[in-house]
């Protein structure tokens, strides 16, 4: 019989039950487990029940086939089981009368539990203990769980639980509470890759990097996963993995397409970006699978901005997340990221997938951050100036009428003395204040200050804030800063508008007008409205910097 490896007498059996491990050497990413287990079983301290849980593909059931292998192995309780003794076999094929698999997720009522724990009294019938494994153990209904609690409490000595479950938030706490718990961690794409090339070598099959590097991220942590897409690798490439047929098998997008997206982002050439969408929706590759991607590469770009130690140098594409972290600025790939992300929830609300993405990809180029004034963007062949307004000026807030009066400095002035020819406004951004004594703060006017005493006003409209709380907390932090003698003094009356409140809402105001003024004005910006009868919501207009 002929199967993916060539001439064989033998039927194709799947890689994921092939390669399946049968000793706690082969498990891969799981060697906390491995570690706890192996002491526990060397120092004959075992708990009558486990519990071990993950994601899906992680090595839960397969770490408890092997635990019960550890447990009735005829050499004897060990971390390391012959496998060639008669129970080790029987388990490894499914046939060990000791040992009860019972899938939670189609055995879910009592009835089902009841049966299961009547025979568990009854001693072993050939090996040294009875092993039950649940799978997916949060799936059994509340009685069924209670069933179990009783035997769980008070367990036979000849029995042990091993449960296994992707959801341990489901299992009553009863339950957890008499559990030995065990998390079993995603496998990272590195082991995954490792384990893959490991199995291709001893199957004689030729792959590329790039096919390893693809179906590695696409198992997201999961080597079954992995290996059940290595198997239907095979079968689409006639025995062999190339780059090109696993990308177009797995309908995903390679980092290469990636990159040059981010190429014509950073050169802001619109033609560029948008004949990417046009290339990859002709090859059949998934849209959204190139957003979570971009997604994922950003994310590679901004940890190799913030350390670049921590970037994997054996990666394929190392030398390219490398050289864009350099490119791109860490504000501009915080953004590119966001957008990504929203770009692929918005997927399916798009008119289809090609405008969903080729909209999402406009939307990083239309808001990519930039310092310059004019800004080239190609449109339909033609390239227009598209004026971009610079960040605002500083505005410089003029003093109060008392701050600007003469002050005599002595040779005794403290730089902190020196610092009360600060506006206000500046004074209350530097005091350490918080809550409702910033707020009292924030309201007050500096009417006059000759450096041993301070008088503040107040407006009527916000006299309910001089609380004496909230007044001794800004007295004490003006103190610290201008020295333990100050007097503070709060007058309530009328006001002339120079709080830090009405200064900072001014200068919003004033950034808010220019910005409108900028986007009113700006040519670009006058065609659209002309040509399709359209108008500017100043309430959308925000200036660069603000949230």
């Amino acid at each position: 019989m002929s199967d993916l490896f060539g001439e064989t007498s033998q039927p194709a059996v799947a890689l994921a039950r092939k390669w399946r491990p049968r000793r706690f050497a082969d498990l891969t990413g799981q060697e906390h487990v491995v570690q706890a287990l192996s002491n526990a079983l060397t120092q004959g301290r075992l708990h009558h029940a486990y519990l071990f849980t993950g994601t899906r593909g992680v090595g839960k059931t397969t770490l408890a086939r092997i635990l019960a292998k550890c447990l009735n192995c005829e050499t004897g309780v060990t971390p390391e089981p012959c496998g060639e003794c008669s129970a080790c076999k029987q388990i490894d094929s499914g046939r060990f009368v000791d040992l009860l698999e019972l899938d939670a997720a189609s055995n879910t009522g009592v009835d089902n539990m009841r049966e299961v724990l009547d025979n568990a009294q009854y001693a072993p019938t050939a090996g040294r203990y009875k092993v039950y494994i649940i799978d997916e153990v949060h799936m059994l209904s509340k009685p069924a769980f209670n069933s179990m609690l009783k035997t769980l409490e008070e367990p036979p000595e000849h029995v042990k639980f091993i449960l296994a479950t992707t959801d341990p938030q489901k299992i009553p706490v009863t339950v957890l509470s008499r559990c030995l718990q065990f998390n079993l961690k995603p496998m990272t794409q590195q082991q995954v890759i490792q384990r893959l090339s490991h199995v291709l070598e001893q199957e004689n099959i030729n792959a590329e990097t790039g096919a390893l590097n693809l179906l590695g991220r696409a198992a997201n942590g999961s080597m079954r996963d992995a290996l059940s897409l290595t198997d239907q690798a095979i079968a689409h490439g006639s025995g062999t993995l190339e780059a090109a047929a696993v990308e177009a098998m797995l309908g995903t997008v390679g980092q290469e397409y990636l990159f040059d997206i981010l190429d014509a982002l950073h050169r802001n050439d619109a033609n560029a970006l948008l004949a990417q969408p046009r290339r990859l929706s002709e090859q059949g590759l998934s849209l959204g699978a190139a957003l979570q991607d971009m997604g994922s590469l950003l994310t590679r770009i901004a940890l190799a901005q913030a350390a670049p130690n921590a970037i994997d140098s054996d990666e394929q594409d190392a030398s390219r997340v490398l050289e864009f972290a350099q490119k791109l600025d860490g504000e501009t790939v915080q953004l590119y990221y966001q957008i990504a992300l929203n770009g692929r929830r918005d997927l399916p609300f798009a008119p289809d997938e090609l405008a969903g993405f080729s909209m999402t990809l406009l939307r990083m180029l239309a808001f990519t951050p930039s310092t310059e004034t004019s800004k080239p963007l190609a449109v339909s062949g033609a390239r227009r100036s598209v004026s971009v307004s610079a960040p605002p000026p500083v505005v410089k807030i003029p003093a109060p009428p008392a701050a600007t009066e003469k002050q005599t400095i002595t040779q005794d002035s403290t730089p902190a003395t020196i610092q009360a020819n600060q506006d206000w406004p500046t004074i209350v951004a530097d005091l350490k204040l918080g809550g409702m004594a910033r707020m009292l703060a924030d309201q007050c006017e500096l009417k006059s200050f000759d450096g041993a005493a301070m008088c503040l006003g107040l407006a009527d409209a916000h006299k309910h804030l001089l609380d004496k709380m909230y007044q001794e907390k800004l007295e004490s932090a003006l103190r610290q800063k201008f020295g333990a003698q100050l007097k503070v003094q709060i007058d309530i009356g009328s006001a002339s508008g120079q709080s830090p409140v009405e200064v900072r809402a001014r200068v919003k105001a004033e950034k808010h007008a220019e910005a409108v003024a900028a986007i009113e004005t700006d040519p670009f910006v006058r065609d659209l409205v002309e040509q399709f009868d359209a108008r500017v919501d100043p309430a959308s207009i925000q200036p660069l910097g603000e949230q």
